[in-house]
């Protein structure tokens, strides 16, 4: 998911009341029934594609943004996207109704992850040219308070769903920080895997799931005591990680083995394999939980995953060297009535509206 941190470190179709399916080339139609867009960070392109969900087609031009583009968070509401702009030491952000950069902050040497408030009033940005996190008041835009000090090379950040806390992922050390929230101080450190790239939590924040880049597995933490309970192996270079909305499951991006694991969470075991393209990196699940997109840094492209089958139903283009996944919230269907389809089985059905 981030590649500065690597070069400092290391038939028949039946549709339901939401929509038609229609045949349209290079994009496939998958079955959730969450109407939404889904950005990606594109690290060489310098912009931002925006791609419709389910559908999977373009939803205009790519945004541009800063130089080398590296992660991506949405607002709780979906109104705005805040994107790291890693050699350009900034965050812009983007008013997703009219998909155009707002604003663009200034916020130190290298900025990597980002991570958005559940209240939506603050943005945290690891900075790992200063080993240090940025606080973003999202109202102003503008960088509040003194800048927090985390471990060497902090690479990604993640914040608690119930608002509580913030952890980093420390590169060099093999540490995550434990940022107190209300007093924005580091409170614990917690040793992991080796190369900590990317984090995130359960949705009741009672756990949290660290994808270990260079011992290819993903650390188990108990955020109650701040300790690690197990250990899950995966393939080789995990990079990006992601929960369903439910907990049941979390998906990891396996870098250099072209492959997500599926992690059960309840066991703590990869339950299968699902082989995508070339150098997956980011990935992230839409809110009904039915599909999980993973940006293929190699092929310039989205895997499409129904969860429901945990197979990969097709594959979207986007910009060049995709790294990071943000989904908005739901959007309201556009009602209508059940119809059913005939398709050519040579051309990819596409969800329209």
């Amino acid at each position: 998911m981030f590649k500065v941190m690597k070069a400092l470190a290391v038939s028949l179709i039946t549709l339901v009341s939401f929509g038609v399916f229609v045949s349209e080339g290079g994009s496939v139609g998958a079955t959730g029934t969450c109407q939404t867009r889904v950005y990606v960070t594109n690290y060489t392109g310098d912009n931002v594609s925006v791609i419709e969900s389910p559908a999977n087609t373009a939803a205009g031009s790519p945004i541009g943004v800063g130089n080398r583009p590296n992660d991506i968070a949405i607002t709780p509401n979906g109104n705005f996207a805040y994107v790291t702009n890693s050699t350009s030491d900034t965050v812009s952000v983007i008013n997703t109704t009219t998909n155009t950069v707002v604003a663009t902050i200034s916020v130190g040497a290298i900025p990597l992850g980002v991570a958005i408030t559940p209240n939506g009033n603050f943005a945290y940005v690891t900075i790992s040219g200063s080993n240090s996190v940025s606080i973003i008041n999202t109202a102003t835009n503008t960088v509040v308070g003194s800048p927090i000090a985390v471990g060497s090379n902090p690479v990604d950040i993640a914040i608690a769903p119930n608002g509580n806390f913030a952890y980093v992922t420390n590169s060099v050390p093999n540490t995550v920080s434990v940022i107190d929230t209300n007093s924005n101080s580091v409170t614990n450190t917690i040793p992991v895997g080796t190369t900590p790239i990317a984090v995130t939590f359960a949705p009741d924040s009672a756990t949290a799931y660290v994808a270990n880049y260079n011992s290819a597995n993903v650390s188990v933490i108990d955020t109650s005591t701040n300790t690690v309970t197990t250990s899950v192996g995966v393939g080789t270079n995990p990079e990006g990680i992601a929960i369903t909305p439910d907990g049941a499951i979390a998906y990891v991006a396996n870098y250099n083995s072209n492959s997500v694991s599926v992690v059960n969470t309840s066991t703590n075991t990869v339950a299968t394999t699902i082989a995508v393209t070339s150098l997956p990196e980011g990935i992230a699940i839409t809110p009904d939980g039915a599909i999980a997109y993973v940006a293929n840094y190699g092929a310039n492209t989205l895997s499409v995953i129904d969860i429901s089958t945990n197979t990969v139903t097709g594959s979207v283009a986007v910009g060049a060297n995709p790294l990071s996944v943000g989904i908005l919230p739901c959007q309201a269907p556009t009602p209508s009535t059940t119809t059913t389809v005939a398709v050519d089985p040579e051309v990819v059905p596409a969800f329209t509206g």
